[in-house]
């Protein structure tokens, strides 16, 4: 076995700071990146405030996870294609709207599951206030 393949501990800490490098230039250079970072902390508010249960933050976590990883797996394909081809491209460009819609899809998703969990406690709250 070759001495630049043996396994490293100290090269798999470093393959955490690319990652983290990653997630760092998702949310400081692409917008969308950040509506969905601000949607996320206003949910994880309303889960505080309503006392949501395990299971909700279990969904509550997956979806937004999901959100989160098609907006990356998105932005990197974006990016793949403009150092492909500058000039527009018509399959480039519908290889963007594939990813830009499973973006969509996953937000929807997160919506929906939001929506599930937060909306009953809104309209038992409102009810018990009136």
């Amino acid at each position: 076995m070759e001495k630049s393949n043996s396994f490293s501990l100290r090269k798999r800490l470093v393959s955490f700071r690319y990652a983290f490098n990653g997630i760092k230039n998702l949310i400081k250079n692409e917008h969308n990146a950040r509506v969905h970072i601000v949607g996320l902390t206003c949910v994880i508010g309303f889960g505080i405030f309503f006392k949501i249960g395990l299971i909700e933050w279990i969904a509550i976590t997956i979806v937004s996870g999901l959100v989160i990883l098609t907006e990356l797996l998105n932005t990197a394909i974006e990016r793949l294609g403009d150092f492909v081809q500058s000039d527009w491209d018509e399959t480039i460009g519908m290889i963007k709207d594939y990813c830009a819609g499973a973006v969509l899809i996953s937000a929807v998703i997160s919506v929906i599951v939001g929506g599930l969990i937060f909306i009953p406690k809104i309209i038992e709250m409102i009810k018990n206030f009136c």
